[in-house]
C-alpha cells in the first residue's frame, strides 16, 4: 500500500490522520522509511514504518460508496452479544484494534444495545465512546459533513439497529415458548 503526503488515513484506535511526510530514519544502523502521521483529533504525531503500515491496520479513509455501506450497516440487526464480559471485552478490543470501521460499527451497536439493558462498566463505556468517535470522525472526514448532524444520524441508525435486535430476540423467545408448549401437550 502506497500512501501519499496530504492523504487522510485511518489509524486503529486513533481515528483519522493526515500523512504529513514520508521520512527516512536510521534505526539500529538500518535505513527505514516511515509515514509521519498527524492525528487530527489531538494534533499528535505517529511514525509508522511503511513496511508495517498494513499490518498495524493503517488504511486510507473510506470513500463515498463505503460511507453509504457503513450507514446501512449501522442500521442493521447484529449477532447476539456474549454474556461473558471477558469474552466481550477481548472481542471488542480486537475489533477496534483491527482498524476496520465496520468492526468498530459492530462494537458500537452491541455496546449501545447493552447500555439499554444494564449500566456499562467504565471499560465498556470507554470502548463505546471510542467506537462512536472512530465512526463519526471517519464519516465526517470522508464526507465533509457537519459532526453534529453525522452524530445524530449515527445515533438514529444505532437506535434502529437496537430496535431490530430487540424485535428479533422477542421472535426467538416466542418460538421457544411455542416449542415448549407443543412438547408439553
Amino acid at each position: 500500500m502506497e500512501l501519499s503526503v496530504g492523504q487522510k488515513v485511518s489509524y486503529p484506535n486513533q481515528g483519522v490522520c493526515m500523512v504529513e511526510d514520508i521520512e527516512k530514519k536510521k534505526i539500529a544502523g538500518n535505513q527505514m522509511k516511515f509515514y509521519s502521521l498527524r492525528v487530527l483529533s489531538d494534533n499528535s504525531t505517529i511514525f509508522v514504518p511503511t513496511a508495517n503500515a498494513e499490518a498495524v491496520g493503517l488504511r486510507p479513509i473510506i470513500g463515498t460508496r463505503q460511507c453509504k455501506n457503513l450507514l446501512d450497516y449501522l442500521g442493521e440487526d447484529f449477532d447476539k452479544v456474549s454474556s461473558d464480559w471477558k469474552v466481550r471485552s477481548r472481542e471488542f478490543n480486537d475489533k477496534l484494534q483491527s482498524g476496520d470501521i465496520f468492526e468498530a460499527a459492530d462494537v458500537l451497536k452491541k455496546l449501545t444495545y447493552l447500555s439499554t439493558e444494564k449500566k456499562l462498566s467504565f471499560r465498556e463505556q470507554s470502548l463505546l465512546e471510542k467506537a462512536k468517535f472512530l465512526i463519526v470522525s471517519e464519516l465526517r472526514s470522508a464526507g465533509d459533513g457537519n459532526e453534529k448532524k453525522i452524530e445524530q444520524k449515527v445515533n438514529g441508525l444505532i437506535e434502529s439497529a437496537c430496535g431490530h435486535h430487540s424485535a428479533e430476540l422477542e421472535k426467538e423467545e416466542e418460538k421457544e415458548e411455542k416449542a415448549k408448549s407443543a412438547k408439553g401437550h
